[in-house]
């Protein structure tokens, strides 16, 4: 079984790598690039039978930091 966890930081936190992304798009001749947000992603190969909640637990106390990061979750 695999989860698939997508963390971001929250709107209105400053993203400076990002924002790094963004200019050098610009900086490559890809205009109208307004914005950048980034973000990682984690898979996870787990024992059959694992629940969303046991992932979800995994975020909250080591995956993402809670207070400037969300994150949603992809069982399958």
């Amino acid at each position: 079984m695999r989860a698939t966890v997508t963390v971001m930081l929250k709107q209105g936190v400053l993203d400076p790598q990002g924002e790094a992304v963004r200019h050098a798009l610009g900086a490559l001749g890809f205009d109208g690039v307004e914005g950048v947000r980034q973000g990682k992603v984690i898979e996870l190969d787990l024992a059959d039978g694992t629940s969303e909640d046991t992932v979800k637990a995994m975020c909250d106390k080591l995956l993402a930091n809670t207070v400037i990061e969300s994150y949603s979750i992809s069982m399958g």
